[in-house]
């Protein structure tokens, strides 16, 4: 015997099914060989760079009591340990991965790769200068600053991938308050937390972070149409773009807490809060600036 809500279980199931398949066509078809190569000639990259010698490497490093023009920029292609290395290639992989899905569903593939070639080839030169404000005796190196470029980027892609797939009427105008709210996590993960002094930064920037997106949301004219739990039962409705969405706010949210440690010390190296910042924030504002402004329109 078979009951109604079976029958309706069963329906429900198949619809899901054939939206998941529809999510997987359209991705599979707006997906292009040459954004792939791009993709992958990153990773090849740093790949082949890892095998040069290591006294090789170390020359590539930025020294920034004897910096120079190329080490300016080969020093974000260069790791001295094979974990290091790995961290930033599965951070690659992870954001680039979901930061292309979500451009190409939202029509913004030009948009994402006008970011990834500004990142890879103006955005080590800018670090590594920006770096020298903060003087000290001791090497940069590594990728991560070109990935938290990638991670400021990921908000504007996910913002746009909603408003294309669940609420067309958003404006991106209420991009920044995405911005602060993520500033002010990031504050509350990098700066120590205590009652007194210094201690109390992170949770006043965090705070400060949080009040400044709502009243920039407001300011923005950003209105909410129908109730939250009705565009969660939309985004639910649809298997694998609601899934996207929700794995974009994941990483989005989530890649911070790996890029800004609490304890940046640790295997002989520091990591560098400083240029961990300066990426993500560039990361967003460059591109922000520029879809702000209508250049990608059309």
């Amino acid at each position: 015997m078979t009951s109604a809500t079976d029958g309706g279980d069963r329906a429900a199931n198949a619809a899901d099914r054939r939206a998941d398949r529809a999510f997987r066509r359209e991705l599979f078809a707006s997906v292009r060989a040459v954004d792939l190569l791009a993709l992958l000639a990153v990773p090849a990259v740093l790949l082949a760079v890892f095998t040069l010698p290591e006294a090789t490497r170390r020359s590539l490093a930025f020294a920034y009591t004897d910096p120079t023009l190329p080490s300016a920029f080969t020093a974000h292609y260069v790791h001295l340990g094979a974990d290091h290395l790995l961290g930033n290639l599965v951070g690659y992989g992870l954001l680039a991965g979901v930061g292309y899905a979500l451009a190409v569903l939202s029509g913004r593939r030009r948009l994402f790769f006008t970011a990834f070639v500004t990142y890879l080839g103006a955005f080590p030169f800018a670090l590594s200068a920006l770096n020298l404000a903060v003087p000290r005796d001791a090497i940069g190196f590594g990728f991560s600053g070109v990935n938290m470029a990638l991670a400021g980027l990921l908000p504007i892609l996910w913002y746009c991938y909603a408003r294309e797939q669940f609420a067309p009427a958003a404006s991106v105008a209420a991009l920044p308050a995405v911005f602060f709210a993520l500033v002010g996590w990031i504050a509350l993960l990098a700066l120590p937390v205590s009652t007194e002094g210094i201690g109390l930064a992170g949770p006043a920037i965090g705070l400060a972070g949080a009040l400044l997106a709502v009243l920039y949301a407001a300011g923005s004219g950003v209105r909410f149409p129908r109730p939250i739990r009705t565009h969660a039962k939309s985004v639910a409705s649809r298997p694998g773009y609601g899934d996207l969405l929700a794995v974009g706010a994941v990483v989005a949210v989530g890649y911070p807490v790996v890029g800004f440690p609490s304890n940046p010390a640790g295997g002989g190296s520091v990591v560098n809060l400083y240029v961990h910042f300066l990426g993500f924030c560039l990361g967003f504002i460059a591109p922000f600036a520029l879809l702000a402004g209508g250049a990608f329109d059309g």
